[in-house]
């Protein structure tokens, strides 16, 4: 599946990379929102993982620019932050597909979850 992962920090946009590539992505990065806009129209990813916290244009924001484009309506977005699950519904309402507390993104010792989440947010997964 082609991947585009919009996040700001350097240490997490490649360990990501990284992780969806040995699972056999294709992976696309950007490090700000203007960035990843841009990625994700020339690009044409089947899903984005964005950052909520970016420089420039913030997450929110590009989350629904990405809704309102009709080249990229339809493509799953999982939400990664930093910020409490509160902000879920909110975000899911602006057409997030998947929200992923970052506290819980452990590269190191559980990156079974970030998979998992990707494959549930493709509809390759029943939602449990």
């Amino acid at each position: 599946m082609k991947i585009l992962v919009i996040e700001d920090s350097p240490f997490l946009r490649h360990a990501i990379e990284k992780l969806l590539q040995k699972s056999g992505h294709q992976v696309t990065t950007a490090a700000d929102g203007k960035t990843g806009l841009h990625a994700a129209l020339t690009a044409l990813p089947e899903m984005i993982l964005l950052d909520m916290m970016l420089p420039g244009i913030e997450g929110t924001s590009v989350l629904k620019e990405l809704k309102r484009n009709p080249l990229t309506a339809d493509v799953p977005v999982v939400v990664l932050s930093s910020l409490s699950q509160k902000n879920e519904e909110a975000l899911k309402k602006v057409g997030a597909s998947a929200y992923l507390e970052k506290s819980a993104l452990n590269l190191d010792k559980n990156a079974d979850l970030l998979i998992q989440v990707v494959d549930r947010a493709a509809g390759k997964v029943p939602t449990v």
